[in-house]
Parts: C-alpha cells; sequence; structure tokens
C-alpha cells in the first residue's frame, strides 16, 4: 500500500480514473475523516473540476450524488503532424473533438516551414471557434518519428530530415502565449488514445501504426512508454532483410519500414500501375477493394507480424492493435498469420490482437489524454489549489 492521498488533487485522481465516483467512494478508498474529504470535493467543486450529479441508486433513503470530471472546464489544442499532411483539433478535456481542420503540409519541408502552417491554422480554427487561449488548458502536437520524453524534441528521427532536436512547442507557444505545449511520437499518442477510449482496464498495451513508415506505442499500466530518448517502439528500423537492397530512409538496408511501410507498398503498387507515393494512397486503395494492393498490404502484415511476435514475447502485453493509414483487414491477416506462428503461445493466450476502434482520431484523444494527465496531476492541483 502506498501513501494515503490526501490533498484534493489525490481525490481528483481517483475521480479521473474511476476508482470513486461517489462521496462514499472517497471516504472508503482513502479513509480520510468525512469533514476532510468535504473539505477536498468543496476546492474542487469550487475551482470546476469536478461536477457533482445525482445517481439512480439511493442508500437509507437519500439519493447517492455521483462525482465526474469535469471535461468542459476547458479546451485541449492538439495537432497529429503525419508525413503529408496535418490534423489539428480542438477537444474537450475528455477528448471528444469539438472542431477540426486538416492542411496538407510534407514534413520533408523542413521543422520552420512544417510549424508555421500548423500554427497559422491552429491560430485560424480558435478564431473560427471563438476559442482563446485563455480558454486552453495545453496543447500538444504528435510527430512521426521518436521524442525525446526529457526535452520533448525530435531524437534523430529517420523521417524528419532537418527536425532534430527543433524547438517544436517553443515555436508553436510563440502563437500560444501561456499555454502549455507538450509533444509526442505518433504512434504513442495514438496509443494512449486508444487506452483512453476503450482499453483503460488493460494493464499494458501496444499499438502498431502503420501509415508512411512503421512505429509502435506502449501503455504500461496506463502510461505511455517511450524508452531512455524516446525510441521505444521504433520497430520500423529492425532490420529483417539483411541481404535486401530495399533502401530505408534511415540509410540502412532491409530494414522492416522498408519493406512493409506503407512507402515500400506504394512502391510496389506503383510498378504495378497503381501510381502512388504513400502509406494514406495505399489506404484509399484499399478503401476502394483494389485487390493488388490488398495482397501487397497482407504481405506487408505478415513480415510485421514477424517482428511483433517479438515485441509480444517481451512484453506480453494484454491488448495489440492495428492503426494507421493502412489499418485494414488484410493488414491485420497478414500480422496474424506470423505473429501467432512464432510467439509462443503462452505469450499470446490471453492476447486481444484487433484494429484499433479510434482511426484518425486515436493521436488527437490521446494528446489530449497526455496534455490532461500533465495538467491534472494530483501535483499540479494541489500547487494550483493549495
Amino acid at each position: 500500500m502506498g501513501p494515503v492521498p490526501t490533498g484534493p488533487g489525490d481525490i481528483l485522481d481517483l475521480i479521473r480514473h474511476g476508482r470513486a465516483t461517489t462521496r462514499g467512494d472517497v471516504l472508503e478508498v482513502t479513509g480520510l475523516s468525512r469533514m476532510t474529504v468535504a473539505q477536498r470535493l468543496d476546492a474542487l467543486l469550487g475551482a470546476g473540476m469536478v461536477v457533482e450529479g445525482e445517481t439512480g441508486q439511493a442508500t437509507g433513503g437519500r439519493r447517492r450524488r455521483s462525482l465526474s470530471f469535469n471535461t468542459s472546464q476547458s479546451r485541449v489544442l492538439a495537432a497529429a503532424v503525419d508525413t503529408t499532411h496535418t490534423r489539428i483539433a480542438i477537444t474537450d478535456l475528455g477528448g471528444a473533438v469539438l472542431a477540426d481542420t486538416e492542411i496538407d503540409v510534407t514534413v520533408e519541408a523542413g521543422p520552420s516551414e512544417v510549424l508555421d502552417r500548423i500554427s497559422s491554422s491552429m491560430v485560424a480554427l480558435l478564431d473560427k471557434q471563438d476559442v482563446t487561449p485563455g480558454d486552453l488548458c495545453g496543447a500538444g502536437l504528435s510527430l512521426p518519428g521518436p521524442v525525446d520524453p526529457v526535452s520533448g524534441r525530435p531524437s534523430q528521427p529517420p523521417i524528419l530530415p532537418g527536425w532534430d532536436a527543433y524547438p517544436v512547442a517553443e515555436h508553436l507557444q510563440a502563437d500560444l502565449p501561456g499555454v502549455p505545449v507538450l509533444t509526442a511520437n505518433d504512434a504513442d499518442a495514438a496509443a494512449l488514445g486508444e487506452y483512453a477510449a476503450g482499453h483503460a482496464g488493460a494493464r499494458s498495451l501496444c499499438l502498431v501504426k502503420v501509415a508512411t513508415g512503421i512505429g509502435t506505442g506502449i501503455v504500461i499500466d496506463g502510461r505511455s512508454y517511450s524508452g531512455a530518448d524516446g525510441g521505444a517502439g521504433d520497430i520500423g528500423h529492425v532490420r529483417v532483410s539483411p541481404n535486401s537492397e530495399a533502401l530505408c530512409q534511415c540509410g540502412m538496408q532491409g530494414c522492416l519500414a522498408a519493406v512493409a511501410s506503407g512507402r515500400a507498398v506504394a512502391r510496389e503498387l506503383t510498378a504495378l500501375g497503381h501510381p502512388v507515393s504513400s502509406g494514406r494512397d495505399v489506404g484509399e486503395l484499399l478503401a476502394a477493394g483494389n485487390a493488388d494492393a490488398a495482397r501487397l498490404t497482407q504481405q506487408a502484415g505478415r513480415r510485421i507480424g514477424e517482428v511483433m511476435a517479438t515485441v509480444v514475447c517481451l512484453l506480453n502485453p494484454e491488448v495489440v492493435l492495428i492503426g494507421g493509414a493502412m489499418a485494414s483487414a488484410p493488414l491485420l491477416a497478414g500480422i496474424r498469420e506470423t505473429l501467432y506462428r512464432i510467439a509462443l503461445p503462452r505469450a499470446t493466450r490471453h492476447l486481444a490482437l484487433q484494429l484499433g476502434s479510434l482511426g484518425e482520431d486515436a493521436a488527437v484523444v490521446g494528446l489530449t489524454r497526455m496534455v490532461v494527465d500533465h495538467e491534472f496531476s494530483a501535483e499540479a492541483v494541489n500547487a494550483k489549489l493549495r
């Protein structure tokens, strides 16, 4: 047993994560006195962080009142950057998308140009929705490459030339005065979004994002695991075909991304007379029922399944989800085929392997969760209400 939570922030934490939904629950979980609990809850209710409503249950003739996190008290601004486009959204604190827009901008244009475009689109979206920076509790941005967990800056990202160690958050803050800006890897953000939306009971979850590149987001005990310098889950650069001449964007040959990513499948489809260049293009062909796209995507899935078998044996996750522009029945079938064949039966006997449920919303929902976890942590709330 850890220390007894004492501050209002600790009680908010219990409410936010569903461990206490009534005053009685808070009393029972914390062991604090009725008066102390009342004081803590009054502080949270007064600050608008918690709302109280009626439940259908009655005890001793009195209706119990429910406690819930107030997801409408402020807003989050989220930008999910992909290789060829960026999705920008305003969400409530529960991750519900209230307004969004999309811009076509390629990451190869470099950080300054891309972030200028994102920043101006963010400001335009806020203006259109009559939302001010003061209405935001924070902003989040995800990138298709490793992000250093300490500095929040890109960490030698293979498919983001010129982005290494660029001050992404600082660049955006110029147009968002006073708004905290957090950054994350795109697969990490998507994994956290899927976890928050539908798998909050899972002790461990992995999301494989297959788009123009390939990456895996890992959530353990409700927290995103990004490794020592942001490189955890970067399976696209595992060398699976050492004798292959397929050149990866990282400069090596035979990486998983070089033979099984959206970029690799697009290259093969182009050779067959379907001129496409990105994972998103491949996804559109899949949605249209293109037989060559389905066959090559399933083939790519088999190679990804080989690497994911190692990930599953290492982490023994409860849930493995498939996301990204190429998430589809053929990709899932290919991954399933090799993963279950190669991995230990013990590692997969309780495994749920399925397509993610959020689609393009996954990273946006995850960024919201990341910002809320940071801005409404027990420590942050205790400091604010002290």
